[in-house]
């Protein structure tokens, strides 16, 4: 073996180059269904815009092994917009920024009316999400009176909630009321997060992910990309949510938001985003990978097809709690022209 060879292997037995990472994750989480570890991630995230078209191509393998064909579609609805008592710097929600959104109540003809048309769709989930701190009693009451009023109509599309952090009591409210998947998005690593919420801990977040987990809903959990943190902290974040296991993890990129601390920060580059959710879904093979808020901005419709192709197997249609999408149809004309079924209702139940 020569000298120039065995430095070589050496390196690569260290530290996967710039290709070997790609032929070590082909390996281990293609064959195996293992996820990357942080160092890894790590090491797709500084992969070069060369080696991007072999990343997506091996994201999109991953996916079709351990996840399938099908592309879960989900309509979200704001049941109560606006006047968050949190400081959460990306959020035009938070009542402490002077961004132009006001408080304001779904009634629940209107939360009907939503669920109605979100099945009309073909999506099969609908989320129910709330500007709060956690839910209290008069919004667990709403809740409960939308889930029977959407019943009532005949309706039997999926329902989750967002509606923050949680009590074991409360937890066990929503179990009792059908709620078979709850949001609450870590939104960014343990390291940044105290440089994007001060009113609360990641820690916090954590736990109620935990007792949700525990009572047996499904967990959905991701966050934006975008908001300041590095790239070291993106593989950070990556394996954090690995750790929880979690069914679905929506994937946002930041849409720098008016009278926000960030509204000045830049929009995320179309390639690192799909750097992004190429490596997250290294990182977590047998996950659902849904595209979510700022993807139009960061990607285009040239971009939504190529995240297609390079690991999501779910998609958020129609608009966001505060911000235009682009229209269900479209999404559904991109799945359709790429091939992929949506997942039928009948599969979910």
């Amino acid at each position: 073996m020569s000298a120039d060879h065995h430095e070589e292997e050496t390196a690569m037995t260290a530290a996967p180059g710039r290709t070997g990472v790609l032929a070590q994750a082909r390996e281990q989480v293609l064959d195996r269904g293992e996820g990357l570890s942080q160092e890894q991630v790590l090491a797709v995230l500084r992969l070069p815009d060369e080696h991007l078209p072999d990343l997506l191509a091996l994201a999109h393998e991953v996916r079709m092994r351990w996840c399938g064909p099908e592309v879960e579609v989900e309509g979200i609805v704001s049941l109560k917009t606006g006047g968050c008592p949190e400081d959460c710097h990306f959020c035009s929600q938070s009542g402490r920024f002077p961004s132009p959104v006001r408080s304001a109540w779904l009634d629940i003809p209107g939360l009907v009316k939503a669920a109605r048309q979100t099945v009309e769709t073909g999506a099969t989930e609908f989320c129910i999400v709330a500007a709060v701190r956690g839910p209290d009693s008069r919004l667990l009451s709403q809740v409960r009176e939308g889930i029977d009023a959407i019943r009532a109509d005949g309706n039997d599309i999926r329902i989750a909630c967002s509606l923050g952090m949680l009590t074991r009591e409360q937890v066990d409210e929503l179990v009792a009321m059908g709620v078979h998947r709850y949001n609450h998005n870590l939104e960014t690593a343990r390291s940044h997060f105290p440089a994007v919420v001060t009113t609360h801990s990641w820690e916090e977040r954590w736990e109620t992910l935990r007792m949700v987990a525990a009572a047996g809903m499904e967990v959905c959990c991701g966050g934006i990309i975008g908001m300041g943190e590095t790239v070291e902290q993106r593989a950070e974040f990556a394996v954090q949510l690995a750790e929880l296991r979690p069914h679905e993890v929506p994937v946002n990129f930041l849409i720098p938001q008016p009278g926000t601390p960030y509204e000045d920060f830049d929009i995320v580059e179309g390639r690192d985003a799909l750097r992004t959710v190429a490596a997250f879904r290294l990182a977590m093979p047998r996950t659902m990978l849904r595209f979510a808020g700022g993807r139009e901005l960061t990607l285009g419709d040239l971009g939504a097809e190529q995240g297609m192709l390079g690991g999501i197997n779910a998609i958020i249609v129609g608009n966001y709690l505060t911000n235009l999408g682009r229209p269900a149809r479209q999404d559904l004309d991109m799945l359709r022209d790429l091939r992929m079924p949506v997942k039928a209702l009948s599969e979910t139940l």
